[in-house]
């Protein structure tokens, strides 16, 4: 015996969930994605994945990097892990600005280097229709807030905020501690200047720095 089963039409409301790319292409609406986290965390792999998938797309894709940041290479923007992309070297936010050539993607690292004025120029690509992806480091070697990131990441629509791994007990690490005495703001540096805590390791042994000075 068979039962019949009379299914209502109904409408449901539709949801929109983020997956890196997600867009009506029916209006050329641009937006800002923030990569952040400490070091050692991925954030520039994350970057150059992502434009990679956009130029594979048959996006127009330009990136930038601050021209001080030479560890790897002057023109190109490097992960820890060897990735690479090509990039141009900016000395201010207003050159990013002048040298960007109808892109549908533009990628910026390590934002935390640039002038605040990259706030402004990041928002100015977006009202563009411009897709805009910037990676950089979310707090210092201090562990306070880092030059125009904090304001990045409250004008973005979508942040993504990935971790390290702790040296010192393996949780995640999301503070950049240095390992010199340096007090410099800005001191470009890698594993042997710099290493990954998460929040009660980095607290003791700035604690422990603390006692000793």
């Amino acid at each position: 015996m068979f039962t019949f089963v009379k299914v209502e039409k109904c409408t449901l409301k539709k949801r929109v969930m983020f997956l890196e790319n997600s867009v009506n292409r029916d209006t050329a609406t641009g937006w800002i994605e923030v990569i952040t986290g400490s070091m050692f965390s991925g954030k520039t792999e994350e970057l150059i994945r992502r434009l990679k998938r956009a130029r594979f797309a048959g996006q127009r894709i330009e990136v930038f990097k601050p021209d001080i940041d030479t560890r790897y290479a002057s023109e190109q923007v490097v992960s820890h892990d060897t990735r690479v992309i090509e990039s141009i070297p900016a000395a201010h936010s207003s050159t990013v600005m002048l040298l960007t050539q109808f892109p549908e993607v533009v990628g910026i690292d390590e934002a935390q280097f640039f002038d605040m004025g990259i706030i402004q120029v990041c928002s100015q690509l977006a009202n563009r229709g411009v897709r805009v992806i910037v990676a950089g480091l979310d707090m210092d070697y201090k562990g306070e807030p880092f030059g125009p990131v904090p304001g990045l990441l409250a004008i973005a629509e979508y942040v993504t905020k990935v971790h390290a791994i702790c040296v010192r007990c393996g949780n995640l690490a999301h503070y950049s501690h240095r390992k010199n005495n340096s007090n410099q703001l800005v001191l470009l540096g890698e594993t042997e200047s710099y290493e990954p805590l998460c929040r009660t390791c980095f607290n003791k042994l700035s604690e422990a720095n603390r006692s000793l000075s």
